[in-house]
């Protein structure tokens, strides 16, 4: 990461950055910004789809923009809930084109749902820099690949290997094999995770019987009375079904919640929270832990290769620091194990955790099926970044929808 020697330079110019002055002819995959920003604060727009204090994924983005406010000294322009429940009269193209009339030079777009207005901002503003996180438009050998947006970038973590470790910490707490995941809407993004989290729990389930891993979808991100289903029924339905862990996989912490809720009320029940590093803080005596995004670091380095004129597109996949999971500094993925594991079960996960980051332990291996019966991952075969990205189908032996 370069984050390290361009922190040095955003001490020397504090606050305010100096112009960047014109530069030679750069590489094609390069874009020509000759901005002047003289004494002006640099300025970059964040796009949420949710609230910005939602306690889970838009909370998560809104904290790494200001992160690079503390370090480089820019100003955050802020619009949430852009969503068509929320804001229906509002595009969010319309929105880029907003905040670049107030003063953004460049900016952020945090869902995956945020697609199409992406993509129409950068076109009709290519001399701007664009982050859409979660997006495909900067992979070169990617289905979405848009080599003609320059202005273009994609930047996510590898929360494959957080929500990993969340299945197997609640195979270690749950007394009877079932758990239930709370999904937000189907695509590849969300099975893949639902996957790895089924893939998890099974390599750590030590009971009796065979696990049982039930996947509900709500039909977005987060509850919009009258368009989803309702996560706070969901995650009821979970418990009176019979399952004693859930996953919430949800940008809010209504699984929490329900969770603290039951055993209030006397009930060994547990949760695993998602998205927001204090998002435990919920119901921190039934919380298992919470895989958590960290996008501060890799957005600062983004903004400031807008500052020095050394933007590109560029697709980054970002894995977790193994030498230290929760550095706010340098882990895009971070896990924080929750109050509600006890002793022998933080031995078993963090041990589970080493051989992750050692490569021990290889989840995405053959023999491994679709929920149709079809195959993923041949005997032996190890999944290629696209077999992981690209996900069709839940994986066999799960019980929820695909499509």
């Amino acid at each position: 990461m370069k984050l390290f020697h361009k922190l040095i330079l955003a001490s020397i110019i504090g606050i305010f950055i100096i112009s960047c002055g014109n530069t030679d002819d750069t590489e094609s995959s390069s874009m020509d910004m000759s901005m002047d920003h003289g004494s002006t604060p640099f300025k970059f727009g964040m796009i949420l789809v949710g609230p910005k204090d939602d306690k889970g994924w838009s909370q998560a983005h809104y904290e790494g923009g200001q992160y690079i406010e503390d370090k480089l000294g820019g100003e955050m322009i802020v619009a949430d809930m852009i969503n068509p429940a929320d804001s229906p009269n509002l595009t969010v193209d319309q929105v880029i084109s907003d905040m670049i009339d107030e003063g953004a030079q460049m900016i952020f777009a945090t869902s995956d749902d945020m697609k199409d207005g992406v993509l129409a901002g950068a076109e009709q503003f290519p001399d701007v820099p664009i982050i859409w996180a979660s997006g495909d438009s900067a992979k070169s050998d990617g289905k979405g690949y848009r080599s003609d947006l320059s202005n273009l970038g994609n930047i996510m973590g590898k929360m494959e290997y957080g929500k990993m470790i969340a299945g197997c910490a609640a195979a270690l707490k749950s007394s009877n094999g079932h758990i239930g995941f709370l999904g937000p809407l189907i695509n590849d993004e969300t099975r893949r995770l639902a996957n790895v989290a089924y893939l998890g729990a099974s390599h750590c389930w030590q009971g009796d019987g065979e696990l049982k891993f039930d996947v509900v979808w709500i039909g977005f991100w987060f509850h919009i009375p009258g368009v989803t289903s309702d996560p706070t029924q969901v995650a009821n339905e979970f418990f009176d079904s019979g399952a004693d862990v859930i996953i919430s996989h949800i940008d809010t912490p209504e699984g929490l919640v329900v969770t603290g809720q039951r055993a209030s009320e006397g009930q060994d029940v547990y949760v695993v929270g998602y998205d927001y590093e204090d998002s435990c803080a919920t119901a921190p005596d039934v919380c298992l832990g919470v895989p958590y995004f960290n996008w501060g670091p890799e957005y600062l380095n983004a903004a400031m290769d807008v500052v020095h004129n050394e933007f590109s597109s560029k697709f980054i996949w970002q894995g977790p620091n193994w030498d230290n999971m929760n550095d706010v500094d340098s882990s895009m993925i971070g896990y924080k194990i929750g109050e509600a594991m006890s002793t022998s079960e933080t031995t078993k996960l963090e041990s589970f955790m080493d051989e992750l980051a050692s490569g021990k332990i290889e989840l995405f291996k053959g023999p491994l099926n679709f929920q149709d019966g079809t195959t993923y991952l041949s005997d032996g075969k190890e999944a290629t970044d696209n077999e992981i990205w690209y996900t069709p189908q839940l994986l066999e032996g799960m019980v929820g929808d695909s499509q």
